[in-house]
């Protein structure tokens, strides 16, 4: 394939997408899409943050070591507004095995028991 040919296709591939984003129906316009990131380098251990006081209509999101020009930088926990149903599943770096670890953003989930959170609190 001659290299006209190939951003032919990659321009096709993008309006196809582009369309498919922009009829897509509102229940799934507000799925999140969840991309980690896989490093070689463990975070260090987390920096101990006291929890402030409860907030109405807010969770908070502790800290995390987010990963930023090739090292760790520890982003401090912050209030997030709350949503019904939903708990907030936080920020995470999970071993990858063969010295990698694999960074899972935080996010909204309606499944307590697939994060060990219990409902009846």
């Amino acid at each position: 394939m001659g290299t006209r040919s190939f951003i032919t296709v990659l321009a096709a591939a993008a309006i196809s997408v582009s369309a498919a984003v922009a009829v897509a129906p509102p229940a799934a316009a507000q799925a999140s899409l969840n991309l980690g990131l896989t490093i070689g380098v463990p975070p260090p251990a987390p920096i101990y943050e006291a929890m402030p006081a409860p907030r109405p209509g807010y969770v908070w999101a502790p800290g995390y070591w987010r990963w930023e020009r090739g090292r760790h930088i520890w982003a401090p926990g912050h209030w997030i507004g709350a949503r019904p149903g939903y708990h907030w599943v936080p920020d995470r770096w999970a071993d990858a095995g063969h010295d990698a670890w694999h960074h899972e953003p935080g996010h909204w989930d309606r499944d307590p028991e697939r994060h060990g959170f219990d409902h009846r609190h």
